[in-house]
């Protein structure tokens, strides 16, 4: 009895895998055991996912096109994401066991590996008493990274210190993604009961969000749209 409630805990699993003739298999497995399941097949598509859903498990493949597992759970630990991850490679020396522990893997299993075993890990995890990832707390864009509760910033899992203003700010264009948003609407968002120091004070606040947000990291996110006002997003 104890076994099959055991195998009854459901949970929303993130699973990343480029690999279709294993990503398709372990999918089917993991949803007939009961588990709501989505599928990425690269790091990006992963991270968009886990910004936009909250999900109680990662199971997260090392190699990946473009944005590596790894550094993606590295990024997400970065962000605050509490949830567990397992990472699945190839890679079996301990030094590569260490790297993904280190880099904020709850475990690591090694291919090829029995299903059964795979799914023997993902029930330990799930029983974790561990915060889940909440949209209403997390919000972001590209490798861009917002802690509402907190009220801190990650770009590629490097924290960015924002004065309150700055973070209300990018808060503001993340919430407008790919909309033209005027120098009006910034000023009535920002100062909505008071009046700004002075007239130019809008486009002095995205020069220096701009600084700490685009300078050091590629692509810039922040575009000036001439007449209108300013775009957010790659």
């Amino acid at each position: 009895m104890i076994i099959e409630k055991l195998r009854s805990a459901v949970v929303h699993l993130l699973l990343v895998e480029d690999e279709e003739e294993l990503a398709l298999p372990l999918q089917v497995a993991l949803t007939r055991e009961g588990h709501r399941v989505d599928l990425a097949h690269d790091g990006e598509a992963a991270q968009a996912l886990f910004t936009a859903h909250s999900y109680d498990l990662l199971v997260l493949d090392w190699m990946l096109p473009g944005l590596s597992g790894l550094e993606l759970c590295q990024r997400l630990r970065w962000g605050g994401a509490r949830l567990p991850i397992l990472i699945l490679t190839a890679r079996d020396r301990v030094d590569d066991r260490v790297q993904g522990l280190d880099a904020g893997a709850d475990d690591y299993l090694v291919k090829p590996f029995e299903l059964k075993e795979l799914l023997a890990r993902v029930r330990a995890l799930a029983r974790r008493p561990q915060e889940r990832n909440s949209p209403s707390e997390r919000l972001g864009y590209a490798d861009l990274v917002l802690d509402l509760t907190g009220k801190l910033a990650f770009r590629q899992g490097q924290p960015i210190e924002l004065s309150a203003k700055e973070f209300q700010l990018l808060h503001y264009f993340c919430q407008h993604q790919g909309e033209v948003v005027s120098h009006e609407a910034i000023y009535n968002h920002l100062w909505p009961t008071e009046q700004a120091p002075n007239s130019n004070v809008v486009a002095a606040q995205v020069k220096l969000l701009r600084r700490k947000v685009d300078r050091d990291f590629d692509p810039p996110l922040i575009h000036t749209v001439y007449g209108l006002g300013y775009r957010f997003g790659a």
